[in-house]
């Protein structure tokens, strides 16, 4: 006898829905502390939007390029696709618009959904687009776009037709793009399911209090607001979640729970501004997305000593695979964690071999993984491997299971005949006094020579406010934590490090090529 799909299967009715049923009164999400939705309205809300979608013509499976960059507009528009089971090609605003244009076309996208935001970068790449045969804009009406507003200004409230289930495809999140154009992972209702229930690890109550801002477009939707709903708290949407915002919502939304990279705290606690400020809410800080300096946990425990510091270890086709506590001693603060439930990691030599405390590829396995790059086979045999997703990164697994990541093989330093990680040096710059943030690479000892392999080590670092450092100085403090092939060849002192743009307004992951580009001249 045939069964009908089961609407928790459904990614939006799962995390919203559900909670609409369960909490209708509790309030779900504030905006910029200017507008606030309990479960109940905020679903009825995503309802029209979504019938409104399907009045326009959206239908199960097609693929919308969804290009938003006011946070709001991103969680409404994202789960009424969700609910009507259309495929949410997740655009990021601050690519350029060359890759806007091809990731559109690469990814067939037949419908694209903008907010005024963007509308000028909409209008520059619109003329290459014509494979998309609708547009539709959120926020007022435009002479050559269907106006969203309009067809949900007076749409049902009630639950839409569900469209999407389980192994059904949800959406395509992309890869940063470092190099060629950003890969499109597939992730799957139930693989998106899995990547939710993250906070449910994190000690939390009816009270908690969520905060997050501008990337939630991306895999930063199912990372950060997805659990945050899934777990049933609230969810404080900021527009602007750089440092300075952040000082102001924290103490003003009571915000419990954060996830950040450790960029943010190094920008954060490497200026004066926060002094005075009261972050006492703060309760659980979840740190992953680039090594988490020893250094900079401890400025973060001594400024906000009620907080639990966590670390996690994912990427976008694999997301919050490991995980763990740092401040109370249960694992080794090195280490990003072990697997969380239902999932599993391994470390394997070159032959494929699991092998234990020994350096080789971080193999992930577990109903969060992708399942697979959109329209690139070969891409996606490489990393899935035999039920595993194997994505370049190295690592080593002790008995108990932790999991220590080094780093990107392409990171690696080769100097003296010996390999390091530019984390190992990251970690001794960032203990000198007045450093703020530092940035590791490596770069051609002989550029032109036969030895092309063999590296000097590059240190790029940024002083604390109203600290003014020496880069010979520091060069020496750092070399006298280090062995000989670890020790910096060059420091430049830079009054800031390149990043990914986000539009938070705080710091993206660092970016270690853009380190290479504007100082390798410098190397001696």
């Amino acid at each position: 006898m045939a069964r009908e799909n089961s609407p928790f299967t459904n990614y939006a009715y799962a995390i919203l829905t559900a909670n609409a049923l369960r909490t209708p009164d509790k309030v779900a999400l504030t905006y910029c502390g200017e507008q606030s939705f309990t479960f109940d309205e905020l679903n009825r809300k995503v309802n029209r939007v979504a019938h409104a979608l399907l009045a326009a013509g959206v239908t199960p499976d097609t693929r919308v390029a969804s290009l938003m960059n006011e946070t709001l507009h991103v969680a409404e528009v994202y789960l009424a696709q969700m609910k009507i089971g259309s495929v949410v090609s997740a655009l990021n605003p601050y690519w350029p618009e060359d890759t806007l244009a091809q990731v559109v076309e690469h990814s067939e996208c037949t419908v694209f959904v903008y907010d005024a935001t963007v509308e000028e970068l909409v209008r520059k790449i619109r003329p290459r687009l014509s494979n998309v045969k609708l547009w539709l804009r959120v926020g007022g009406a435009a002479d050559d776009a269907t106006d969203l507003d309009a067809l949900g200004e007076n749409a049902s409230e009630d639950e839409p037709p569900l469209g999407g289930f389980g192994n059904d495809l949800l959406a395509l999140f992309y890869t940063s793009g470092t190099t060629g154009l950003p890969k499109a992972v597939m992730h799957t209702h139930f693989s998106s399911l899995a990547t939710a229930q993250i906070w449910l690890d994190v000690d939390r109550d009816q009270d908690s209090v969520m905060g997050t801002g501008a990337i939630i477009w991306g895999i930063g939707f199912p990372a950060l607001v997805g659990p945050a709903f899934y777990a049933g708290m609230k969810l404080v949407l900021e527009q602007d979640w750089g440092p300075s915002n952040f000082l102001r919502v924290v103490p003003r939304e009571k915000v419990t729970h954060v996830s950040l990279i450790p960029s943010f705290f190094s920008a954060l606690l490497g200026s004066d501004e926060h002094e005075g400020v009261d972050l006492s809410s703060l309760k659980a800080i979840m740190l992953g997305g680039e090594a988490l300096l020893p250094a900079v946990r401890e400025r973060i425990v001594t400024r906000i000593p009620g907080a639990a510091i966590y670390s996690y270890y994912g990427q976008t086709e694999a997301p919050y695979t490991c995980f763990g506590r740092q401040d109370d001693g249960s694992q080794d603060i090195s280490a990003s964690g072990r697997a969380r439930m239902s999932c599993a990691v391994r470390v394997t030599d070159p032959g494929g071999n699991r092998v234990v405390d020994e350096v080789g590829e971080i193999n992930l396995s577990g109903p969060n993984v992708m399942v697979g790059y959109d329209k690139l086979p070969n891409k996606t045999a490489e990393v899935l491997r035999g039920g595993w997703y194997v994505g370049g990164d190295l690592g080593t697994v002790d008995a108990d299971g932790f999991l220590h990541v080094i780093g990107r093989r392409e990171d690696a330093i080769l100097k003296g005949g010996q390999w390091s990680q530019p984390a190992q040096v990251e970690e001794a710059a960032i203990e000198v006094d007045g450093v703020a943030e530092v940035g590791v690479v490596g770069v051609p000892a002989h550029p032109e020579g036969q030895d092309a392999v063999e590296q000097k080590i590059l240190v790029a670092v940024v002083a604390r406010a109203g600290v003014t450092l020496d880069a010979g100085a520091v060069k020496a403090a750092i070399a006298s934590r280090l062995p000989a092939h670890q020790a910096p060849d060059t420091v430049v002192v830079a009054d800031e490090l390149p990043h990914t743009s986000d539009g938070s307004g705080g710091p993206g992951k660092l970016l270690r090529r853009g380190i290479r580009d504007q100082y390798a001249d410098q190397v001696q």
